[in-house]
């Protein structure tokens, strides 16, 4: 599940995609298109299709948009095995100018952000120095959530502006999802 700028070429979500089997990529909407219905009916159409267990792969607002689809399809919700929650912004303070106001986001549904814990196991990983996501607000988000949280240092916003094309420590976390019997 994509950010709010949708798929791009030389992310690590991209890029994983294309190295694992049995990925189906949510249709990204893009920025121009910052819809949250539109987004949770996307993610939603995308797990239904999906034959067997999903582990759910979110990054940025990807994660905001994973949140408000588990509360809203708590019974399809039952059908994934895990989530890697990806740098989340906290969206408790305005965003850089290249993306909506909170007050667009807000009048949309982003806010606020559901804070219920999530019907699947998950794990929040979380940048020191995030410009999109306090370090201490995304912990509370994961904890509110019932998620794992990781520190995965000073990664800024993981994505290729600061500078992950890709992202080694995915899989790893992915696995620990998809084999929950494994020791951790």
């Amino acid at each position: 599940m994509p950010g709010l700028r949708g798929r791009v070429k030389d992310h690590w979500q991209t890029r994983l995609a294309h190295a694992l089997p049995n990925v189906r990529g949510v249709p990204p909407l893009g920025r121009e298109n910052p819809s949250l219905d539109e987004r949770v009916a996307a993610l939603h159409r995308t797990i239904e299709a999906t034959d067997g267990p999903v582990v759910i792969v979110a990054h940025s607002a990807g994660v905001i948009t994973t949140v408000h689809w588990a509360a809203r399809h708590a019974g399809a919700a039952r059908r994934i095995r895990g989530a890697l929650l990806a740098t989340p912004p906290d969206l408790a303070a305005p965003l850089p100018a290249e993306y909506p106001p909170l007050s667009e986001l807000a009048a949309l549904g982003w806010l606020p952000v559901p804070r219920h814990p999530l019907p699947f196991p998950s794990i929040v990983g979380a940048s020191a120095d995030d410009p999109l996501g306090d370090p201490a607000l995304i912990r509370a988000l994961a904890e509110a959530w019932g998620s794992r949280y990781r520190e995965l240092g000073a990664v800024g916003h993981l994505n290729p502006a600061s500078g992950y094309g890709d992202w080694p420590g995915a899989e790893p976390l992915i696995k620990e999802l998809d084999h929950p019997e494994a020791p951790r």
